[in-house]
């Protein structure tokens, strides 16, 4: 480990620190110091860290004693040098070897966490400015805020003037006050007194009003301007800092919603939702609706929103009735003599009191016990719902009533292996004694181990009350004891009693006292207090959160995980999230929240439709869809020109020109040939209105109706297709899958749907490769032969016809359908026949340039398997079978397209591209009775994917969801 010094060039950099301030500064000069002595900063962190970084070493000779070697001697100088080698490593850990903004986890990095002391945790700020100042690093100015324009400038001196006139109000009140005490001390006492409120109230329980929407909770003033148009969720502060939200002027269903969290999180998703981890929603944007009333009463209303009858009669769900159970459905409503779906839904039942034990807390007890059960919808078709629940109940006698609690109760979700454990964790019981716990109480606690909340039985349910989760502050890991029993007993049986005592959360007041926790100063009060370390006790101010917990399973087969979903009080969401981020898996990390797009994808990866935008033929799905029209139509607007898809100019083979639709849309206006008589009514009472308007405006200017006038017209210009385009998706239907399954059994031939258009939901994989895209076109595969067929690619035929239906000269092959089958049995191109060329002429090693170049240019005009055809030869003997890139079929034609991919992407849980989607249920229909007259059932499921603005087409199998 000896060193020796360096000689010649390399002797000139300085290897060791240096010894003396002379040393230091000759050595300071020679680089070309700004400063020239010992005292420049830079110059002595350097020396600090060379010092750090150099391991002091003992010569070899004291090991030698007259040329033998002293053992104890070279010991002695080896465990000096190991020594110094430990605290070299000792100090140059602790020289500044990393910044401070290295310390920052890498997903929350940022480029100026470089030179902003701000953009790191306040933890690592004084590190970090001492580390700048050292290094003499650019550092960041605060900006002063400043107005920069004449309306901000208004303000702030609008601000100012009323600071100056409350501090005016304090001084005077506290002046007063000094007078009326008199001395010194009572003026002090005073004003003290005078500075603090004199009456404190308790917060007034919130109105609820029957079969009316209610106003969003009153916010406090500080954010109450921002809330105007809107309403914050209870941890928007908290995802408002981590997470992408809706614009402020454009929320989502009357919510700010966060989409996607700031780090990247795709794939760090994909792993938590499914293999390790749990990911949480914040999902107290669904709505929540009370239905109040007898139990008969209350089945009628459920059957005519869409509900079988079955569900109320048979005993296979008699726990769903008596509350030990949920049920998820469709609901729907009676439009024009058809059924219309409105959205999914989840109605949870109170297990009510009975006759017999309400005569014993009553003297007068009612005949008829009052039944009680909660809806919960998408805020999407809430007032769809809610309307339609309104007429309904009014209908009925006894007479029911409705009440809106969506800012009553708010909801969490969680998905993942993770997922039951970190619920375990900050869900403690609330109890008094031992004995007295609540049964529910005690099977959710027996849950300890199940990673899957698929594996609980269907719909299975738990209602009790927890402490305030801040009581056990921070979450500690869950312990799994070897001594208990496994939760496979608990599975199986499910020892949850029939009869249930009714839910504290469908209980008014029980929500309220819940809402009225303590505050987080008060609760630090008590900690600070007590022991370092010790869990706080449950007091007369920590009131009981009830709350209600549910498991779903997102497909009926498969082992895709589970949801739990956890339904609290409002005001009680937020103190939940804050411990629920902070829980220690015992995979490792926390749990990690999502998004709405992160809801999506989890939804996507497991095959599930996604409400609303999976749902084109509800009410709700057609609004999404015209608003990603117009989002997509903005992103195309911007483009440049030459980045953008021509739609016009777009080549599908066999002289086919021109996107079919709309390609910016899922054009089913196109497919079913809607909104063609409405867009030319339509037109036809614009070019009234914008004439009448400059008619009565030619010659007068002085009117104030012109301005209307004018206004009117040209808002009639810009909204004339969005509202075309949306009344003809509200005439969509999405038909069942049970429905369906009816239309395609043989020994029920059954008569297709003509009017209103019906679709259906599928789900697509791809036989071999591909990835689909969002308004992608969905073909079924030629289902008649071709009229005519062309020779040349270029024959001029139409992309779309004149007319629907209207027949056309095609110019397809004739064995189109056959080459698409063909690619189902391996999804490997086509071999190439013919024979095969042989291998090129080899140029001698010696020849000069002058035969080389011979030689090439005979390579070139005669080749070995003679010359090649012209690209019009090869068109013509090939037939016309491929398109331009010669290992894909034709896409079918136009008459062939049956629906559109409302979602796809590359499903990183199936590692191959996959698609939800919408058919036409009368060419899906068609399709599976051609390919079953054929004696080809396995072809009726197949379909062709083209993605819109290309050319090259997908094989794909489409299944029912």
């Amino acid at each position: 480990m000896n060193r020796q010094a360096p000689k010649g060039p390399e002797a000139r950099k300085r290897k060791d620190p240096p010894t003396s301030g002379n040393t230091s500064s000759a050595q300071q000069s020679k680089r070309g110091s700004p400063s020239g002595n010992s005292n420049n900063p830079r110059f002595a962190k350097r020396a600090k860290i060379q010092d750090a970084r150099t391991i002091r070493t003992q010569p070899s000779d004291a090991a030698l004693k007259d040329g033998e070697l002293d053992l104890q001697a070279f010991l002695s100088a080896r465990e000096f040098e190991i020594r110094a080698l430990e605290a070299s490593m000792l100090k140059s850990k602790a020289a500044s070897t990393t910044r401070a903004f290295q310390k920052v986890p890498r997903g929350m990095r940022r480029r100026t966490a470089s030179h902003n002391v701000k953009r790191v945790p306040k933890r690592l700020r004084a590190r970090a400015a001492k580390e700048m100042a050292e290094d003499n690093t650019p550092t960041v100015a605060a900006r002063k805020r400043r107005p920069r324009t004449t309306r901000a400038r208004i303000r702030a001196e609008t601000a100012k003037s009323l600071r100056l006139l409350a501090d005016k109000k304090r001084k005077r009140r506290a002046k007063k006050a000094a007078e009326a005490g008199g001395e010194a001390g009572e003026g002090a006492a005073a004003t003290e007194d005078a500075t603090k409120p004199t009456v404190h109230t308790r917060a007034a329980r919130p109105k609820i009003r029957r079969n009316v929407p209610n106003e969003p909770p009153k916010q406090k003033s500080k954010f109450r301007k921002r809330q105007i148009d809107k309403t914050w969720l209870p941890t928007h502060l908290w995802h408002a800092k981590r997470a992408r939200m809706t614009k402020p002027k454009d929320p989502l269903w009357r919510f700010a919603v966060p989409l996607t969290p700031n780090d990247k999180c795709y794939r760090p998703t994909h792993r938590a939702s499914g293999d390790k981890g749990a990911v949480v929603w914040d999902m107290s944007y669904m709505s929540t609706i009370g239905l109040y009333g007898s139990d008969e009463g209350i089945a009628r209303v459920l059957v005519a929103l869409g509900l079988p009858q079955h569900l109320f009669t048979d005993k296979k769900h008699q726990k769903w009735r008596s509350g030990l159970r949920t049920q998820s459905g469709m609901l729907s409503k009676e439009r024009k003599g058809a059924r219309k779906d409105i959205g999914p839904a989840t109605i949870i039942w109170n297990p009510g009191v009975g006759p017999d034990d309400a005569a014993k807390g009553q003297s007068n007890p009612p005949r008829r016990p009052l039944k009680e059960v909660f809806i919960r919808v998408h805020p999407s078709c809430f007032f769809e719902v809610f309307n339609e629940l309104t007429v309904l109940v009014k209908a009925q006698t006894p007479q029911l009533y409705v009440e809106d609690l969506r800012f009553e109760i708010g909801s969490i979700e969680l998905v993942g292996p993770g997922s039951t454990e970190a619920l375990l964790s900050i869900l403690h019981p609330y109890y008094s004694d031992a004995g007295f716990e609540e049964q529910h109480a005690k099977v959710f606690k027996s849950l300890v181990g199940v990673t899957n909340p698929a594996s609980l039985p269907p719909g299975a349910l738990l209602a009790f009350s927890i402490m305030d989760p801040r009581l056990r502050h921070p979450p500690k890991r869950v312990q799994l004891d070897d001594e208990d029993a496994s939760p496979m007993d608990t599975l199986t049986k499910w020892p949850v009693a029939e009869k249930a005592k009714p839910y504290g959360l469908f209980d008014r007041n029980a929500r309220f006292e819940a809402g009225v926790l303590p505050s987080q100063k008060s609760l630090d009060r008590r900690k600070g207090a007590g022991a370092p370390g010790m869990e706080l006790g449950i007091t007369a101010k920590d009131p009981p959160i009830p709350l209600i917990l549910f498991a779903s399973k997102a497909t009926s087969g498969g082992q895709a995980q589970g949801s739990w979903t956890l339904m609290a009080p409002w005001k009680c969401i937020l103190p939940i999230w804050y411990n629920l981020v902070k829980v220690p898996l015992s995979t490792g990390g926390n749990p990690r929240p999502g998004g709405l797009n992160e809801l999506r994808q989890v939804a996507f990866e497991q095959g599930v439709p996604w409400f609303p935008g999976d749902y084109p033929g509800t009410d709700a799905g057609a609004e999404w869809e015209l608003e990603q029209r117009v989002a997509r139509r903005a992103d195309w607007e911007r483009r440049p020109k030459g980045k953008r898809v021509a739609w016009e100019s777009l080549d599908l083979g066999a002289g086919r020109k021109g996107e079919v639709g709309d390609g910016l849309a899922c054009d089913f206006e196109h497919l079913f040939g809607l909104a063609k008589d409405e867009l030319h009514a339509k037109k036809v009472a614009a070019e009234q209105v914008v004439a009448s308007g400059a008619d009565a405006s030619a010659m007068d200017v002085d009117k104030p109706q012109e301005s209307e006038t004018d206004t009117a017209s040209k808002e009639t210009k810009c909204t004339l297709k969005q509202e075309v385009s949306g009344q003809a998706l509200a005439q969509l239907h999405r038909m069942p899958p049970s429905a369906f399954s009816v239309l395609l059994d043989p020994e029920k031939p059954t008569v297709l749907p003509t009017s209103p258009p019906h679709i259906i939901t599928v789900k697509l994989s791809f036989v071999g490769r591909g990835v689909a895209n969002p308004c992608a076109r969905i073909y079924r595969l030629p289902t008649q032969n071709p009229i005519v067929v062309l020779p040349s690619t270029q024959a001029e035929v139409p992309a779309t016809p004149t007319q629907p239906g209207e027949a056309t000269t095609s110019s397809l092959p004739t064995d189109l359908r056959d080459q698409w089958v063909s690619r189902t049995k391996g999804n490997k191109p086509e071999p190439q026949t013919g024979t095969p060329l042989p291998p090129p002429r080899r140029i001698p090693a010696g020849a000069d340039m002058a035969t080389r170049k011979k030689l090439v240019a005979e390579s070139i005009l005669n080749p070995p398997g003679g010359p090649l055809p012209f690209p019009w030869e090869a068109a013509q003997t090939k037939g016309n079978k491929t398109d331009i890139g010669g290992q894909h079929p034709l896409c079918p034609g136009e008459e062939d397209l049956m629906g559109f991919v409302t979602t796809g992407a590359f499903c990183l849980a199936d590692g191959k591209g996959k698609a939800i989607g919408s058919l036409s249920v009368t060419k899906a229909v068609e399709a599976v009775r051609f390919a079953r007259g054929k004696g080809r059932q396995g072809e009726g499921r197949l379909c062709v994917v083209r993605n819109a603005g290309e050319s090259v087409g997908w094989l794909a199998r489409w299944e029912v969801v």
